[in-house]
This record gives C-alpha cells, sequence and structure tokens, in this order.
C-alpha cells in the first residue's frame, strides 16, 4: 500500500512540475465569422479567463462582449487550435515559435478587420 502512495505521489510531483503546452486559442463568433485570435504559454488558462470575463460582463473587447450578450455562449466556438509542446532543449526560443504560431494563424484576419474582434 505505502508503495502505491509513494507512486502515486511521484506522478503527481511529475504532472505539478511539467509545463502545459503552449498554443493558440480562437473564439469564433459562428454567425459572422468574427475572431479573436490569441496565444499563451497556457492556452486553457486563457480560455477560461475569456469565459469568466464574457460571462459576467467584463471582456476588454466591447464588440466580442455585445455578440455575446446577444447571442450567448452557444453562438461561439471557443477552442485550442493548435499547441506547442514544451521543448526539453535549452536553446530552442519557446516564445519565437509562439509568436510565429501566431502570425500563421491571424494570417487573413489582421487587426482592424470585418472578421476580427482585434
Amino acid at each position: 500500500m505505502k508503495q502505491a502512495n509513494s507512486r502515486k505521489a511521484e506522478l503527481k510531483a511529475a504532472y505539478k512540475l511539467s509545463p502545459p503546452p503552449a498554443g493558440v486559442v480562437v473564439i469564433r463568433h459562428i454567425g459572422s465569422g468574427r475572431a479573436l485570435i490569441e496565444a499563451s504559454r497556457n492556452p486553457e488558462g486563457l480560455l477560461n479567463r475569456h469565459r469568466f470575463q464574457l460571462g459576467f460582463g467584463q471582456h476588454r473587447y466591447a464588440a466580442l462582449q455585445a455578440d455575446w450578450r446577444r447571442d450567448g455562449a452557444a453562438a461561439f466556438d471557443c477552442a485550442v487550435v493548435e499547441t506547442l509542446e514544451p521543448s526539453s532543449d535549452p536553446a530552442v526560443d519557446a516564445e519565437a515559435e509562439l509568436a510565429a504560431l501566431l502570425a500563421r494563424h491571424l494570417q487573413g484576419c489582421a487587426r482592424g478587420a470585418a472578421n476580427s474582434y482585434l
């Protein structure tokens, strides 16, 4: 029994020490096709933050908040569209890779465009 508990404790510690994969998040209004695209080192946390802010009417993008109020959560597709697994190589610039990934997803959805909330 002690061996099982120590194994469980080891797995729990390893999980807590492992960083989550970085990624790109898209919140897309299904009816209009407008989207908010952002990158984060913790994409699930970013999605949770956006959902929380939208649910409480406190989102920083007024147009997105207005669409959320008018059409509800069911009118939106919120997803992590692509992730970057953490690299064990210290020479890898994770921030640059994440920025490149975001740039690839932002093509066709530029700031100020009709299909963008940015």
